[in-house]
């Protein structure tokens, strides 16, 4: 008769910090405590981040992004452009460097950026890699695309043999198959002694016969 009664009678699920969806906070939340003077009569009170709004220039854009910043965001995106520069200067190959916003949009883990930055993520990407079609030429292109198909055949082969080394891993059947097959060669004699040494003969003789050197163990010698 109520069928909004269930959702009333529900647990409340907690929900995200919304205003740190809207912005750069970096994990940056509602913190929630007390105030405890020396009379001991505690006061509960809670603490916002520490906003701010900020016009970060974006190399990959080639314009600046407005957004919503925390203090601990902002000096991560100093030291990251700090980094860069340095790392410029030291001539050191650390790959595609863009300093500032948009490597710490790209290196940043998604737990931290929140709705807005996954999807000033996005636009970064995405304005990177039309800016590598266009500057790539005829020939870069071509090699780009047999790398790609060299790797992608590469993990197809890999996984097939894989498959294949699994597929060639003993079970419970074929040990009792190759136990049962050895009671039959020895005249129905079911010593374990003698099975474990007639099944190490048979595979001896198969290695020899497919052309594999065998080695003893304790010498490391030819047999």
């Amino acid at each position: 008769m109520f069928p909004t009664l269930a959702i009333f009678k529900a647990s409340p699920v907690s929900q995200p910090f919304k205003r740190a969806q809207l912005g750069l906070f970096q994990g940056k939340s509602k913190r929630y405590g007390n105030n405890v003077p020396h009379s001991k009569h505690k006061t509960r009170r809670t603490w916002l981040p520490n906003v701010q709004r900020k016009r970060l220039s974006s190399e990959a854009l080639g314009k600046d992004l407005r957004v919503k910043v925390t203090t601990r965001a902002l000096r991560t995106i100093k030291k990251v452009r700090e980094l860069a520069f340095n790392a410029a200067d030291l001539e050191v190959e650390l790959g595609e460097q863009h300093g500032g916003v948009d490597n710490y949009l790209l290196r940043t883990r998604h737990d931290l950026l929140g709705w807005e930055g996954l999807r000033l993520r996005t636009v970064v990407r995405e304005a990177l890699h039309n800016q590598a079609e266009v500057s790539e030429t005829p020939e870069q292109k071509s090699e780009r695309e047999l790398s790609r198909r060299t790797e992608q055949a590469k993990e197809t082969r890999n996984r097939e043999l894989m498959h294949l080394h699994i597929a060639s891993r003993p079970t419970l059947a074929t040990a009792r198959a190759a136990r049962e097959k050895a009671v039959k060669a020895l005249d129905g004699e079911a010593k374990p002694g003698k099975i474990l040494e007639y099944l190490k003969k048979q595979r001896k003789d198969q290695k020899s016969l497919l052309g594999f050197p065998t080695f003893n163990t304790l010498t490391t010698k030819h047999v």
